[in-house]
């Protein structure tokens, strides 16, 4: 539902620039508003949002699987042009994607190169509407990135689907992909085709695997990892047929109890399982420390991402031969927003928001 309310505009002056903005209120409640456009801080900017995409995580808020604060602005796959900047690193006119961690850079996580764990960390699309950072989500004409929150500026062979994307999906693959390592000549995994399960299909192909292998439900998204170059089987009947072979990585992004089981208890000596799905509350799995130590075995997570997997994002995804136009639906306008993101997801892995 999405209904104009200018009586939750923020008190402010006369403000001299307005956002247009889809305030989130909960459940199925969303309302179009003005909001003012704050007077920039050291360190910020202001931009534009020209396109953004509707990540899975968004559904998951509206339809109660994720905590959020409400009212709030979702959204925080986002490309944009900087209008105005407190950012020397920065200057207006360029195009920008940002990342969705804003870390404060002086508690001991950030200090010790953490900043995706940050003790007073802010998240694009995750703040209160009230609080001091209103304008936090891409489901709005404008967004205000803050002091320390990672930018990077995209040249125009970036596609304008494809940069969003970069900032979610992407760089939470480049972090796992660093978990990894080196997948060279490696027997890989990848469980679960959405849209970081894609991504990662192309970079552990690109990364050099002797073989790749995808698992998902979903036949139309295992031809477009086939299409990439895995081996691919339905996940109802993966396992059905015979013992699968020893893995040696396994990247699990369905967050289900098949898939964390599969991607642990097929790891061969000296295999490591990457898991970065289990996002909300998930099964427990009961772990034989021999196992893993005879084993030489490895199990870690991946949540959020640090400044350098961003930058690796935008590179990789620049030169990506994922079809963009066929995993992601045609444009939507902001006012659309919400029935999409209520609305059952389908075969296709994003939504965009086209602005501009």
């Amino acid at each position: 539902m999405t209904t104009p309310d200018s009586s939750m505009t923020s008190a402010s002056t006369t403000p001299t620039e307005m956002a247009q903005a889809l305030v989130w209120l909960g459940c199925s409640d969303f309302r179009m508003q003005e909001v003012p456009i704050p007077e920039l801080q050291e360190g910020e900017t202001l931009a534009e949002i020209t396109t953004a995409t509707i990540c899975g995580s968004d559904r998951h808020t509206v339809l109660g699987r994720r905590s959020a604060p409400r009212p709030c602005i979702l959204g925080h796959e986002g490309v944009g042009i900087v209008r105005d900047t407190r950012n020397p690193d920065l200057r207006v006119g360029q195009r920008v994607v940002f990342s969705v961690t804003a870390p404060c850079m002086k508690c001991d996580r950030c200090k010790k190169g953490m900043t995706a764990k940050c003790r007073n960390l802010k998240k694009t699309g995750h703040e209160a509407f009230d609080s001091g950072w209103p304008l936090s989500g891409t489901y709005a004409s404008h967004i205000v990135l803050r002091n320390h929150q990672p930018v990077v500026v995209v040249s125009d062979s970036l596609p304008d689907v494809a940069a969003p994307i970069a900032t979610c999906a992407g760089a939470t693959v480049m972090a796992c992909m660093e978990q990894a390592g080196s997948l060279a000549g490696k027997r890989v995994l990848v469980m679960g085709i959405g849209m970081l399960g894609l991504i990662a299909v192309e970079a552990a192909v690109r990364g050099g695997a002797a073989e790749v292998r995808a698992i998902d439900r979903n036949q139309t998204r295992l031809e477009w990892a086939r299409e990439l170059g895995a081996f691919t089987s339905d996940s109802s009947a993966a396992g059905a047929d015979s013992e699968p072979e020893p893995l040696d990585i396994t990247l699990e992004f369905s967050g289900s109890e098949f898939g964390v089981t599969t991607c642990i208890d097929n790891l061969d000596i000296g295999g490591r399982a990457v898991l970065a799905g289990s996002v909300t509350t998930s099964h427990t799995y009961a772990l034989d420390p021999e196992w893993l130590v005879r084993g030489w075995r490895t199990i870690t997570g991946v949540h959020n991402y640090e400044p350098q997997h961003l930058e690796q994002a935008v590179e990789f995804l620049t030169d990506s031969q994922i079809d963009w136009e066929t995993v992601v639906s045609a444009p939507i306008a902001l006012e659309e927003v919400p029935a999409k993101v209520e609305a059952v997801q389908g075969t296709f892995l994003r939504a965009t928001l086209r602005q501009k």
